[in-house]
């Protein structure tokens, strides 16, 4: 049963590749972070139902895909869960301006189901578990390049756990990795977006809490989106469909909270 599990998750969670097939050559690539795995094929599905354009996104970790359009990968937008690698674009003039805001995300402590982790805001089911020595591996994204990964180590840090955590952690490559370990029972828990437990496809897998967001207040997670130079006119369609007052619904359903003002 458990490895049925394991099974039916990797496909949910690490198919991380086009949420359309790769049909004709003029359908763009987005890039995007693996928080917005369910959220944004949603968004996509709809964008197609209504105008008949097609886009083609990738989901992983913000960092390497900073990375991957430095070094020139033809991607058309970019959805950031860090502003900071978009404004890092933006220096470089590889963007057509600095992009919008346009969400904010949240972090969660999750535990699968048949784990004995308790979850609550505070994290003192996992202080209870650390102490009793009951957790053996608890998952996160990797800080290294992931900002889901980075905001865990700030909650974690806030609350003095960090050090006591640090040797019982495994690294999903990105955020959507990192639920996958946690929601398949690979650890006994994890600190995960909000956005991937609150999906109907992952619903029932496990329990969770809203970690507040003054824990990582050094690691916001404000996310920013831009159209990338070059991009045609799919995506740019498709960039102002994202600023839509539909979209933001849909992000709202997700559990990401709106930014302040116009999102600039």
């Amino acid at each position: 049963m458990h490895f049925f599990r394991f099974i039916v998750i990797c496909l949910l969670l690490f198919s991380v590749g086009p949420a359309f097939p790769l049909a004709a050559a003029e359908v763009p690539a987005i890039a995007a972070a693996a928080d917005l795995k369910f959220a944004l094929a949603e968004v996509a599905t709809r964008f197609s139902a209504e105008t008949g354009q097609k886009v083609r996104i990738s989901f992983g970790s913000s960092g390497t895909f900073m990375t991957q359009i430095e070094q020139g990968a033809p991607f058309e937008i970019f959805l950031s869960a860090d502003e900071n690698f978009v404004f890092r674009l933006s220096n470089r003039g590889l963007t057509e301006d600095r992009g919008r805001l346009y969400a904010v995300g949240q972090i969660v402590l999750f535990a699968p189901t048949g784990s004995s982790l308790a979850v609550d805001p505070e994290l003192r089911g996992l202080k209870s578990a650390l102490t009793a020595g009951s957790l053996r591996r608890f998952a996160i994204a990797n800080p290294e390049h992931a900002p889901y990964g980075r905001a865990a180590w700030a909650a974690l840090q806030s609350v003095g756990l960090w050090a006591e955590v640090a040797p019982r952690l495994v690294f999903g490559e990105n955020a959507a990795q990192a639920m996958q370990f946690a929601a398949s029972g690979s650890a006994d828990g994890g600190i995960v977006p909000l956005s991937l437990v609150k999906a109907s496809e992952t619903g029932g897998l496990g329990r969770y809490a809203v970690i507040p967001q003054a824990w990582h207040a050094a690691e916001p997670l404000r996310q920013r989106m831009v159209l990338l130079k070059g991009a045609g006119q799919v995506s740019r369609d498709f960039y102002r469909y994202l600023q839509t007052p539909a979209v933001r619904e849909v992000l709202a359903g997700y559990g990401f909270v709106a930014p302040e003002g116009a999102g600039d």
